[in-house]
């Protein structure tokens, strides 16, 4: 019996240290932390007869056992922002300010309530399923978001999902996508499969196609973008993209053109890593943002005339389509037990379809 619990904890161990060695350079975003990771712990307005004060000496004097050199810590880390910004020790408060601690763990439990939650199955066995998510649907519960997840659609369909260490709250995860972002993704349903997809992850093994909808007319037909991506300085919520490669992970993009609609372009992205982010950000800096992108500059008219009617024809795009034009396409990896490579394909959501129809309708048969 202690041989059989000491081999037990033996191959829990050996989990446990395999996914801490490999949380730091797999490329997946499940463990890179985005604004759904970010909790928001405690929210403060600065009282309107206020007089100016530094921001850590505030914080100190406002928040129950905080000391100087705690607070300091925190802003320095970037876990307090004043209205929506990061900002500096020194920074001199005024009425009005709105001041936010956000952490990286959660205020609440992470238990993860069981929802019955219809899903797209596009393939289930005893070890994974694939499920095509569909825009709007958060991925896993995190702040602002704890019920109506893909998650809490999984764990009321599916018993004992596994958990990789370190990322409580997230059974069956190896990977994720945007709430807004819809498509395909891979669930592991045992500890093997988890394992092993999550090395295929790491190896950049994984065949990930994206097709996505952006503004203007890339000059060149393909390319690829290899040009770091992390946090934005001014806003932690948007990814910044660093050419230099001193700030962020690196990331690498290959993009083609499918289709050139004059004034927006049909592309193919194709990830070798997958940031936070990563296609939105790529574009961005690339000069052709997603269309109705709101956090990367998409949701505004970047190409075009200036004519009423084609204003109007954008905007009634943009209510049809009130998203980034971003839908993870087709998914490839190999099967952990079996070994067969699969291929998992699936077509584009309504509201792209319709809004691309129109595009092609627009640049084709109207005359401005």
């Amino acid at each position: 019996m202690d041989t059989l619990i000491s081999s037990k904890l033996s191959k829990s161990f050996s989990i446990d240290l395999y996914f801490c060695i490999m949380k730091e350079e797999l490329d997946e975003d499940i463990f890179d932390k985005d604004d759904d990771d970010l909790f928001e712990h405690l929210r403060l307005e600065v009282d309107k007869g206020q007089t100016a004060m530094r921001l850590d000496k505030f914080l100190t004097e406002k928040v129950a056992n905080a000391t100087r050199n705690k607070v300091q810590r925190a802003i320095d880390n970037g876990n307090v922002l004043v209205n929506d910004r990061l900002s500096k020790a020194n920074y001199k408060i005024k009425p009005g300010d709105v001041i936010t601690i956000m952490l990286e763990t959660a205020p609440r439990e992470t238990e993860v309530v069981p929802e019955k939650i219809d899903l797209d199955i596009l393939f289930e066995d005893e070890h994974l399923l694939v499920v095509n998510k569909p825009a709007g649907m958060v991925v896993h519960p995190a702040y602002g978001n704890w019920t109506g997840t893909l998650v809490n659609g999984l764990v009321y369909h599916f018993n004992q999902l596994p958990e990789m260490p370190g990322n409580t709250g997230r059974p069956g995860l190896v990977h994720r996508i945007d709430k807004d972002t819809s498509g395909l993704l891979v669930i592991a349903k045992s500890e093997l499969a988890m394992t092993n997809l999550a090395k295929q992850f790491f190896d950049h093994t994984i065949e990930r196609t994206y097709i996505a909808l952006v503004w203007g007319e890339p000059a060149e037909e393909e390319g690829i973008i290899d040009a770091h991506v992390g946090r934005s300085a001014k806003n932690r919520k948007v990814m910044d993209t660093f050419p230099d490669g001193e700030q962020g992970k690196n990331a690498i993009t290959h993009w083609k053109v499918l289709k050139k609609l004059r004034y927006v372009s049909l592309l193919q992205c194709n990830l070798e890593t997958g940031r936070t982010h990563q296609i939105r950000a790529h574009m961005k800096y690339l000069g052709h943002p997603l269309f109705g992108d709101q956090m990367y500059g998409g949701d505004k008219i970047r190409r075009g005339t200036q004519f009423s009617k084609y204003k109007a024809f954008v905007q009634n795009c943009f209510k049809l389509l009130p998203r980034q034009a971003l839908h993870a396409k087709s998914l490839g990896f190999v099967h952990p037990v079996s070994k067969e490579f699969m291929q998992f394909d699936s077509d584009l959501p309504n509201d792209m379809e319709v809004v691309l129809e129109k595009w092609d309708n627009y640049v084709n048969f109207d005359v401005e």
